[in-house]
Formats: structure tokens, C-alpha cells, sequence
């Protein structure tokens, strides 16, 4: 590709950010304890780890954490701490995708830029089992090889520092005394 004698453009491959996006998401849990809980003490989520895959024109977000909830039973007579491990897979979309990157140079990059929060816990409406609102939210990044177009210069810059440029007009108002402004108006 030319654009003309005096410059070029070169293609240049690299590794780049070709895609982008975030996503914050509310999801339910149930989890059911080994005793009919009465009331929820306290709930909270820890150990979180996860993964991320390259899903079509998204990203896939795999990961699990623990659930810890601190629950009464037996009208409120005894506590006990029920715990379960929790699996899921977000679906991130990518905002933005370059179409020409290379696919078969794919990487992709996860950050959990809220970590899974507990927001809301209550018993279930049979009494049975615990309800939990968590909230989490993750910016992903695709990076892979693209080309990138740079214009080219034949001359060096140092070709350039020692010289002057100076813009030349004529004397003021002479550039305008042959200008036929009632032609102009006719045009118009």
C-alpha cells in the first residue's frame, strides 16, 4: 500500500488487545443445611478461584467458592455453620472484537473486579433450605496477534531539523482583487 512517493505505509504484526468487556451480574444460590434453619446469622463467601476461556465471540469466566453460613435451628436453640462449594460458569460478552486478529493466537485475561459478595440471605419459604443473592462483576480482555498499519516516512528526522519552512503569500489583498464576487453569489 502507497500513498505516494513520499510515503509509505508498512504492516506491522503484534500482539495487541483485541477485545474488551465487563460484566456485572446477581445470581441465586440455595443451599440446604442438615437442619431446618429458623434464622440466618451470617453468610459470606471465601476461597474464590476461577479461569478464563475463550467462548466464540466472548469470554467464559469458570470458577468456584465456598459458601459459609452461619444459621440458627431448633427455634433458635442451636448454630451450626453449613458449607458448600459452589461451580458456575459466567458468560462475558466482548464490547468490542477485532474481526482481523489471528485466531489461532488467542489469549485471554479475567479480573474479578468485585469479588463474589453475599448481598441477601433469607430462609426459603418452606423453611427447608437458605437463599442467597450474590453479586459479582469481571473485566475480561482477548489478546492476540493483529496487524497494525504505520505510516512510513523516507526522510529521517534529522533530515528535517536543520531546515526552514516558510509559507509564502502574496502581498495582503492582492489574492482577492480578481475574485468576481457577483459570479460567486450567482453560483450560490
Amino acid at each position: 500500500m502507497s500513498l505516494s512517493h513520499k510515503h509509505q505505509c508498512r504492516e506491522i504484526i503484534t500482539k495487541a488487545i483485541c477485545g474488551k468487556g465487563r460484566k456485572f451480574s446477581t445470581v441465586t444460590h440455595t443451599v440446604t443445611p442438615p437442619n431446618n434453619p429458623t434464622s440466618i446469622l451470617g453468610a459470606w463467601i471465601i476461597n474464590h478461584q476461577y479461569e478464563a476461556v475463550a467462548a466464540g465471540d466472548g469470554i467464559e469466566v469458570i470458577g468456584t467458592y465456598d459458601v459459609n453460613i452461619w444459621y440458627s435451628y431448633d427455634k433458635n436453640s442451636q448454630t451450626d455453620v453449613a458449607k458448600e462449594t459452589v461451580s458456575y460458569v459466567e458468560r462475558v460478552p466482548l464490547s468490542y472484537l477485532d474481526p482481523k486478529h489471528r485466531a489461532s493466537t488467542v489469549e485471554v485475561s479475567a479480573e474479578a473486579t468485585q469479588e463474589p459478595s453475599c448481598v441477601e440471605a433469607s430462609v426459603s419459604s418452606n423453611g427447608t433450605s437458605v437463599i442467597l443473592r450474590v453479586e459479582r462483576e469481571y473485566a475480561v480482555e482477548l489478546i492476540a496477534e493483529t496487524k497494525v498499519v504505520v505510516k512510513v516516512c523516507s526522510h529521517h528526522h534529522g533530515d528535517y531539523e536543520d531546515k526552514e519552512f516558510d509559507y509564502v503569500l502574496g502581498d495582503e489583498g492582492d489574492d482577492y482583487e480578481d475574485l468576481d464576487y457577483e459570479g460567486l453569489e450567482d453560483e450560490l
